[in-house]
């Protein structure tokens, strides 16, 4: 494989400035895309990333995935502009540490939130971007979604109903899209960054000592089944790939 292999392909990653986006896009970039990099509130952040890639063309876009209007400008201005969508990866996402016993704390506009963002934005991402990614030789969308939807382990419970849901659309994409389309989902369970280190650290270590790698993952790892999706797995379509050190077989 070449050392550069998406040299001249385009990759959109929503959320692309938190610690997972950032190393996507940098794998990405490393691999030769340009990155269209999606913000919601923190553009200094977004910009700075864009900056710091190899390569050049990359660029952050204010477009919140519940804003199918700012999606739609957004395409508009990838049609414009690199003139090719390679790679939708739906990186964005939300959530809460919140019980699983404690349905009172799990409140209407916190669930209505997580679905909007998790779910109904992933959709609505493909949907702005089918006809660029369609266009050509084909694309890729990646969703990124967590083990939570499988075991149904997570920060709460509508995370990880979230989470199978977007699995599912995964499925009904792949063979709604297919051909010109692939979908995949990348399924990581913990994963040591910005959201882990505000647990307390033994709860870490007992996820750690619960993962038959006897780690969690880094958002590299991440990165790099989502690049392993684009530039090897070029067969698959429809699948969940997970990235949790064998969590579930414990």
């Amino acid at each position: 494989m070449s050392a550069r292999p998406l040299n001249g392909q385009v990759a959109l990653v929503t959320g692309g400035g938190g610690g997972i986006g950032s190393a996507i896009c940098r794998a990405l970039a490393d691999a030769g895309a340009t990155l269209v990099i999606t913000y919601n509130q923190d553009q200094a952040r977004a910009d700075a990333l864009a900056e710091s890639l190899p390569g050049s063309g990359h660029f952050a876009a204010h477009a919140p995935v519940e804003d199918s209007q700012a999606l739609a400008r957004l395409a508009r201005r990838i049609a414009d502009g690199p003139g090719r969508l390679d790679l939708l990866v739906n990186n964005a996402g939300i959530t809460r540490s919140v019980p699983h016993h404690d349905l009172d704390e799990l409140d209407d506009e916190l669930i209505d939130a997580i679905f909007r963002v998790n779910v109904r934005g992933a959709i609505a991402c493909v949907r702005a971007m089918r006809a660029l990614l369609a266009a050509g030789e084909g694309g890729l969308v990646v969703n990124i979604s967590s083990v939570a939807g499988r075991t149904a382990l997570g920060s709460n419970i509508a995370y990880c109903a979230s989470k199978a849901a977007l699995d599912n659309v995964t499925k009904s994409l792949a063979r709604a899209l297919a051909p010109q389309i692939r979908v995949v989902s990348v399924s990581p369970g913990w994963v040591e960054g910005e959201y882990a280190q505000r647990m307390p650290p033994a709860l870490i270590q007992e996820q750690r000592d619960r993962t038959p790698l006897g780690r969690i993952a880094t958002a590299q790892d991440v990165a790099a089944a989502v690049l392993a999706a684009a530039t090897q797995l070029r067969f698959t379509t429809g699948a969940v790939i997970p990235v949790d050190g064998g969590r579930p077989l414990l």
